[in-house]
Parts: structure tokens; sequence; C-alpha cells
């Protein structure tokens, strides 16, 4: 076997989501997804996300937990989604909880815009 040297070089790229809400598609419905490793800052740092970018949704969950348990951070609500023992025994993951939330919050806002 040979052993050989792996050279990875990361750059930062810049933010997306402000020209997405502001430039690009204004009108959209949009979420954002957050992520951290500390459950006691990941809904401030959603609620800051919303306040900064002035998008619909942040989808916030923690790594440890993150394939049973988000919450679904909006302006002027948090909703938590958490698997049951019995959904993961019948092979259910945490994002079809997530889709079926966001659909009918998309379609609520759809409805809201006509």
């Amino acid at each position: 076997m040979i052993n050989a040297l792996v050279e990875i070089t990361m750059k930062m790229v810049p933010k997306m989501l402000s020209p997405l809400v502001k430039d690009w598609a204004p009108k959209a419905f949009i979420i954002s997804f957050k992520l951290e490793t500390d459950p006691s800052i990941v809904i401030s740092r959603a609620r800051n996300a919303l306040e900064i970018y002035q998008h619909q949704v942040v989808v916030a969950n923690i790594l440890e937990s993150i394939q049973s348990f988000v919450v679904i951070v909006t302006k002027d609500s948090e909703t938590k989604l958490l698997l049951s023992e019995e959904e993961v025994e019948k092979g259910m993951v945490i994002e079809e909880k997530i889709v079926d939330n966001v659909q009918s919050r998309h379609t609520a806002f759809i409805c809201d815009k006509n």
C-alpha cells in the first residue's frame, strides 16, 4: 500500500442567503437550516438568522439529535418535530416530518400572497 499525503484546501465563500432574499427572489418562500452542537444557542441563532436575512423559516437542529429532532422556527413560532420510538422502528426519517411541516407553511404563504 502506498502512503500518500492528501491535502485539502478550503476557501471561504460568500453567504448567499442575503442576496437570495433581497435581490434574486424577494417574493419567494425561503428556508434556511441551522445546525449547532450546543442546544442552548440553536434557537437564538435561528432567530438571529430570521432577523438578519428576513426569510420565512429556519429548520434548526442539534448535531447530537440530527436524525430525530428539529425545531421549525419562524418569526412568530417554534414547532418541535420529534420522531417517536415507534416511528423510528417503522423506518420513518425526520425529513418526512420536516417536509410535511414546511409544505403546509409554503401553502399558507402562497394563499396569503394571493
